[in-house]
């Protein structure tokens, strides 16, 4: 027995206004000083007061938050009781909305043990909606939630399938300000959620269809929206292929991109859309040479996407080439001396890079499970800019 979740999503300009129409009498705003800086926050807090709803505002969320901080929120949203938990931002923000939602419910555990074993009812308090500033996680779009455990130096993956926001809502205002660069590593995290959520081993018909469209808008809008932030269908479209990848790899799974790039952010501290979207060609070109299953699936995508025609293996190599000219237009790395990480730094840490790329669920969920060998000839050939050829 499978199942697929999403939020009520609500997308397209004005799609704030929304908020006009949502019943309570209080909400808990999640979110960073940078949000709040930018006025994206009082372009919330407006609604809610022609609503008259009342609100209050958390904006210690980091990139990756952290344990303590989450910590922090769950006693202020205990303190505050409201009706609604609004996560406004990234992927940060909005996970931190879900685990502080989930501890106003059980206020008594610890982080780290949110777990999808746990039955947390917490819609008996309050609600959950996510409003994304960016167009990557999908976070608005999955129940996953991921925290940083700052003593170890490790990302947690947590959450449970109660976590999935209740309303997702996505309006292009929130994201027509985003420079360049966040646009671009944002924008690569999109498509690899949406091509290792289709490829993904877990994945059923259901997941297949999001994961399609996701990849072809972002091969289309991701170019205009890094070159001209100002270009409002770019924009809108990257909000909606976000969305779509987090429903494709939420209901999936993500795969070796993800597992080989969380290794190198939680060491050397590459942006996560960065990492996974520097590893996405060569373990495409690893599961190519290893994988048919997979090899055909990408050359659905290229078909589809009008990347080539041919054979699948053709077709496969095709859009492995789309992905790294993607990148190389929108000033993305193509290996990992690109990202100003020394050599002798990396050999030294690639011991850990495998063990940790190993223990990650993302590392099983292809049709070519690589073991440490590989692994380590993957983060070797990724360093120098050489094409997987084993």
């Amino acid at each position: 027995m499978w199942n697929f979740a999403c939020p009520l999503i609500v997308y397209g300009d004005n799609s704030l206004d929304y908020l006009l129409q949502v019943k309570g009498s209080k909400a808990f705003i999640v979110t960073d000083k940078n949000i709040v800086k930018l006025g994206l926050v009082k372009l919330v807090t407006n609604k809610l007061d022609e609503k008259n709803i009342k609100w209050e505002i958390f904006d210690e969320v980091e990139p990756e938050p952290s344990m303590d901080t989450i910590k922090k929120a769950g006693v202020a949203v205990g303190i505050y009781q409201p009706d609604w938990v609004i996560g406004i931002g990234g992927g940060s923000c909005m996970d931190a909305a879900k685990a502080t939602i989930l501890l106003l419910a059980r206020p008594e555990l610890e982080p780290e043990a949110l777990s999808v074993l746990e039955d947390f009812n917490f819609r008996e308090k309050a609600r959950l909606m996510a409003i994304p500033t960016t167009s990557g996680t999908g976070s608005e779009a999955t129940w996953a939630i991921v925290l940083s455990d700052t003593k170890d130096n490790r990302k947690l993956g947590l959450g449970t399938t109660e976590s999935m926001p209740d309303v997702a809502l996505l309006d292009p205002v929130m994201v027509m300000g985003m420079p360049a660069q966040i646009t671009a590593d944002t924008g690569m995290d999109v498509i690899c959620h949406a091509i290792e959520g289709y490829t993904s081993a877990w994945g059923t018909s259901m997941t297949l269809g999001p994961g399609l469209i996701a990849t072809r808008l972002t091969l289309q809008f991701l170019p205009r929206a890094y070159k001209d932030g100002s270009d409002l269908e770019a924009r809108t479209e990257m909000m909606n292929a976000a969305a779509l990848g987090g429903m494709s790899f939420g209901n999936s799974m993500a795969g070796l991109a993800h597992s080989t790039g969380h290794s190198l952010g939680a060491i050397f501290h590459v942006p996560h859309g960065r990492a996974v979207g520097l590893f996405l060609p060569y373990t495409m070109e690893y599961l190519i040479n290893g994988a048919e299953e997979t090899t055909a699936k990408y050359a659905e995508m290229a078909r589809y996407c009008c990347v080539a025609n041919g054979s699948d293996k053709e077709c496969a190599q095709a859009l492995v080439a789309k992905i790294r000219a993607l990148a190389k237009e929108i000033g993305q790395p193509a290996a990992v001396k690109d990202c100003g990480i020394e050599k002798s730094s990396y050999e030294k840490a690639i011991p850990a890079l495998v063990e940790r790329a190993l223990n990650e669920i993302m590392t099983m969920t292809v049709t070519r499970v690589p073991g440490e060998e590989d692994l380590e000839k993957i983060y070797r050939y990724a360093y120098d800019g050489k094409s997987i050829d084993f």
